[in-house]
C-alpha cells in the first residue's frame, strides 16, 4: 500500500487537468455525512450565498453541468 507522501509526490507530477480529475475522484470517497470543519472565512460566505438564493438574486447550476463544462474546458470530456 502506498503511503501519503509517495502519493502526494506522484500527484505533484500530474498535469493540471489530471490533478483536478484526481481531486474529483478523491472527493467522491468522502461520505456525504462526514463532519468536515469549515475554514472561518466560509461561514459568512455561505450565509451570504444562502441569503442570495433565498431572496432570488442568485440561482444555482447543477453539479453535472458545472463538472461537464469544466472537463470540456480541460479537453477531457466525460470520464465517468
Amino acid at each position: 500500500m502506498a503511503d501519503y507522501n509517495s502519493v502526494l509526490n506522484e500527484a505533484r507530477q500530474l498535469s493540471q487537468g489530471d490533478k483536478l480529475r484526481l481531486i474529483d475522484a478523491l472527493w467522491d470517497f468522502i461520505p456525504p455525512d462526514a463532519n468536515i470543519p469549515l475554514h472561518e472565512d466560509w461561514g459568512p460566505e455561505l450565509e451570504r450565498r444562502v441569503a442570495a438564493l433565498m431572496d432570488g438574486t442568485e440561482t444555482t447550476i447543477p453539479w453535472e453541468t458545472v463538472r461537464a463544462e469544466a472537463l470540456a474546458r480541460l479537453g477531457h470530456g466525460n470520464t465517468r
